[in-house]
């Protein structure tokens, strides 16, 4: 980028301000979004080159491998979070960007972006099928597939709706006449039954666990081992509450709890209403979606498991799934004790999708204990991620994110060996006895050898993650040491930091009770203190929360009874079964890695940040409340969600705002208390932990709750009483039991006036993404300054490729609203791309001016745009505030800009080569 010379001192501060900047390496310089790889390794179909994503650089990498061992040749900057690449020809790859909601078509000759394909949320995964070909696009967070002509990329695409939850791995049969689409949180036949609502009469969802027309009469909780319970109650504690109950369909319809008793009646029979849905309600359990990729018309497969992670087709056409699948019936942290998972494959023809057979991927475990020696957990597979077949099909080669490990297969399903590699494999390929592995947590490609099975190589590449993140990551995935049989950890049920969309009963009837002492009951506000009770060990079923902005938000779960992250350290014996629990110094580093997760781009809120007010809501229904049930909602107004959300108006009982215990910006209880004039501060505890507010009030038989945040209630939408089909069997509260966000605000107790102030909250909700909403004060007692919210704005990913020197009327638009939420200080903002031939970034400092990558180098923003040509394109990112100058233009943070560094012979990715 030619010189824009200047002599005035503001500019020289400028430029001393941006290089300053790089070298304090700020904690905002990296964001931790946590995104899985879906497809994140490849070869061209020539197999000279290995194309690798760089998900925490936010590049694609192209390795030669002509030699064997893969050299590193290019690294081309693409969008924010890349997680899957496809190769359309030995010229052109296609990188999926996660956050960035884009593709990056790259030209692998000029080594650069040359078109950005803008998809619908959260895209996952691209495959080419069909003829003519098509371009096949997962977009996982709006169940939808995007189908285009791969010569005519930007041009409007065919929206595929499919009846499945986040779909994302993607193949293709060998003809390419058929695309199939794994579902990752396909669920795994099972839900949940009232039985813990205190609201009385009109409270959803009725107690039907309680009522006579269960199997049990009646008796809640009902037990677990014929009539009695196992483990045995202890002695002396008080009668537990009732709850509700997990129960699971079998293969011949009936709906079953864990002590094999029939509540089929009233989940889809005749007294369905019992349990508050319709007659012929139904969960069916499609997994794999099978494309038709000339027709477009959709089947599926069923049977496979509760979390689909990957798939390939058998060279012989069958399709093959790796997951993982839950026994969330089963009752009980004892009896669930190193067991609660099985690690698996699954295979079925597509010609007759409806025969599954399943395949344990660690035959070798018997599942009678849940602790084996050391030397047999190293044996086992856990967090399945990617798999590739042989080219005849006689072994498959299966990663373990957790148990950072390849297995190798036969076709029947039986365990060959295991080859040991870098931490957390995700993707895999094979060019002849050469097996590539890509390992995301060590920032590696592995080269095996496949004849002796043995790992010949390891190349490491740049990775700018936090060393919090590098140390303390393995606590999370770690099956080989964290689990008493190698197999799980605590990333088996928080997915990747977030959720499996299940609820599990974790209680223990042999339980001690806890008392509340030393939380900060109500948060001092009047009508709030009183009526809490200790914590009952028996609690009945509780989803899985995500893991994202949890420190420094204790207590912790969804009652509040864990002070701190510190109080789960039993977990890793009692729950996990392994022999001992992390020391201190682990734990630590746990807790610093676990707060680095941020909650990403909200998809409700508008480019700015802003709510929407006019939000169309698909999927969400009325209730009944205020008419017919079942309609669809009309679109939302956000922007009247807020007010009817905060003070004046009182929505719960005419008492209290929602604001006033989900307090703004969160929905998390505020770490303060009323001393009756004000909100003072709650000191800390001896860990560090806050005390962010419990009620008492919120009308459920476990009375002490801590009040939850709503940060990502759109990742839990799917269950609906009012529908026979659903994709999801738990939905909102802490046991799933109520089915829809329109049904949580029409409880009784809110005072809501019409389907319109429905669908207005409901679109709120949807946004409610944390920045940007507005705080209460330390003097107003309705409503209390909530703790700051770890999120992103929404705009941050976004992109635009420019490939001539005059934008379209709409590019310049956009690229106008970039600089202008850079210039409001909300975002930060980059160019990369080629000029002359060469690599080049530029980061926006303000004032309409980038900062090159070579410190004596400026150009306006005005003259940037017209740089852009073919082959020299250019592509603009907005990116997290902080982050502008390692991304754009000092990878590594040294202090020494990318071009400066190249022009003298160091290395823009090695902090010590300046």
């Amino acid at each position: 980028m030619p010189c824009v010379r200047e002599v005035r001192l503001s500019l020289l501060l400028c430029v001393v301000l941006v290089a300053g900047a790089a070298r304090a390496q700020s904690p905002s310089a990296f964001v931790n979004w946590e995104h899985p790889h879906v497809h994140p390794l490849e070869l061209t179909p020539d197999g000279t080159r290995l194309l690798a994503v760089n998900t925490a650089d936010n590049r694609l990498m192209v390795f030669s491998v002509t030699g064997g061992t893969p050299v590193l040749t290019a690294s081309i900057p693409v969008g924010l979070d890349p997680v899957s690449v496809r190769a359309r020809s030995n010229t052109e790859a296609w990188v999926v960007n996660h956050v960035s909601d884009s593709v990056s078509i790259v030209d692998l000759t000029t080594l650069n972006v040359r078109a950005t394909l803008p998809t619908d949320d959260e895209p996952a995964d691209v495959i080419f099928a069909g003829s003519p070909q098509r371009a096949f696009i997962s977009c996982s967070q709006v169940n939808r597939v995007l189908v285009l002509d791969p010569t005519n990329p930007l041009a409007t695409p065919t929206r595929l709706a499919l009846q499945g939850e986040e779909p994302r791995a993607l193949a293709t049969n060998a003809a390419g006449t058929h695309v199939y689409v794994a579902f990752f949180e396909s669920g795994n036949r099972s839900t949940v039954l009232g039985g813990g609502n205190a609201m009385g009469g009109g409270g959803f969802p009725p107690n039907v666990v309680s009522s006579g027309l269960g199997p049990y009469g009646g008796v809640n909780p009902p037990p677990n081992a014929g009539n009695a319970f196992n483990p045995p109650r202890r002695s002396g504690t008080p009668t537990p509450p009732p709850v509700a109950l997990i129960v699971k369909k079998n293969a011949s319809g009936q709906w079953m709890d864990d002590n094999n008793r029939d509540w089929t009646s009233v989940v889809s029979g005749s007294n369905a209403s019992a349990s508050g849905r319709r007659p012929g309600w139904d969960l069916p359990d499609r997994d794999v979606a099978i494309i038709n990729a000339s027709t477009l018309a959709v089947t599926y497969a069923s049977g496979t498991m509760n979390l689909n992670m990957a798939l390939a087709v058998h060279p012989g056409g069958h399709v093959v799934v790796v997951g993982t699948d839950a026994v969330n019936e089963v009752r009980f942290e004892p009896n669930l004790k190193g067991r609660f998972l099985r690690v698996l494959a699954a295979a079925f023809d597509p010609n007759n999708p409806s025969v599954i057979s399943r395949f344990d991927l660690n035959p070798h475990l018997t599942y009678t204990t849940g602790t084996v020696p050391l030397a047999t957990r190293r044996l086992a597979m856990g967090d399945p991620r990617g798999l590739a077949w042989n080219v005849d099909g006689s072994r498959v080669y299966i990663t373990g994110m957790g148990s950072n490990n390849v297995a190798v297969m036969d076709d029947a399903g039986g365990r060959i060996t295991q080859v040991t590699v870098g931490e957390g494999p995700t993707g895999v390929v094979l060019s002849g006895t050469r097996l590539y592995v890509l390992n995301k947590f060590a920032a590696s490609i592995s080269l095996v050898d496949t004849t002796s099975n043995v790992e010949v190589a390891r190349v490491p590449f740049f990775d700018p993650s936090p060393g919090a993140i590098k140390v303390g990551r393995r606590h999370l995935y770690d099956t080989h040491t964290g689990s008493g049989l190698g197999h799980v950890s605590c990333a088996s049920c928080h997915i990747d930091g977030r959720l499996d969309r299940l609820a599990w009963d974790l209680g223990d009837p042999a339980g001690e009770m806890k008392a509340v002492t030393g939380q900060n009951l109500g948060m001092g506000i009047p009508g709030l203190t009183s009526n809490f009770q200790p914590w009952h060990a028996m609690k009945g079923p509780m989803t899985t929360q995500t893991l994202q902005d949890l420190i420094g938000k204790e207590p912790l779960h969804w009652r509040g009874d864990r002070a701190g992250i510190e109080e789960f350290n039993g977990a890793f014996t009692s729950l996990q079964g392994d022999d001992t629990q992390l020391t201190v110094i682990e734990m630590q580093q746990f807790e610093d890695f676990l707060a680095t997760l941020t909650f990403p781009p909200n998809p409700f809120r508008n480019l700015d940040n802003s709510l929407p007010t006019s939000l169309p809501l698909p999927g969400h229904f009325t209730t009944g409340r205020f008419g017919a049930a079942g309609q669809a909602l009309p679109n939302g107004n956000a922007v009247n969600g807020l007010r009817i959300y905060r003070p004046p108006r009182l929505l719960d009982s005419g008492v209290f705002a929602c604001s006033t215990c989900h307090t703004l910006p969160t929905g998390l209880g505020a770490d303060v208390r009323w001393n009756g004039s004000q909100f003072l501060p709650v000191n800390a505890g001896p860990n560090g932990e806050r005390h962010t507010g419990l009620v008492s009030v919120d009308g459920f038989t476990n009375v002490t709750m801590k009040i939850s945040q709503l940060r990502n209630l759109y990742e839990k939408v799917g269950m609906e009483f009012t529908q026979t089909s659903n994709l999801a069997g738990f939905g909102f509260s802490h046991d799933g039991s109520v089915d829809s966000i329109a049904r949580f605000i029409t409880e009784p107790v809110f005072t809501l006036q019409s389907d319109q102030e429905v669908a207005d909250m409901v679109a709120f909700m949807l946004a409610f993404s944390g920045s940007d909403l507005p705080k209460g004060t330390a003097t107003t007692v309705g409503e209390p300054p909530g703790p700051d919210s770890k999120d992103t704005h929404a705009a941050v990913g976004r992109q635009v490729t420019l490939t001539t020197a005059s934008p379209t009327p709409a590019q310049a638009s956009t690229l106008a609203s970039f600089q202008a939420l850079a210039d409001s200080g909300k975002v930060g903002l980059v160019a990369k791309g080629n000029q002359g031939g060469i690599a080049r970034g530029a980061t926006y400092v303000g004032g309409g001016l980038f900062q090159a990558d070579r410190a004596a180098e400026t150009v306006t923003a005005a003259q940037l745009q017209t740089m852009a040509l073919p082959g020299n394109e250019l592509t603009f990112t907005v990116v997290p505030k902080g982050s502008e100058v390692r991304i754009g233009i000092d990878r590594d943070l040294d202090g020494a800009f990318d071009r400066d560094e190249l022009d003298r012979g160091t290395r823009p990715d090695d902090p010590l080569s300046r």
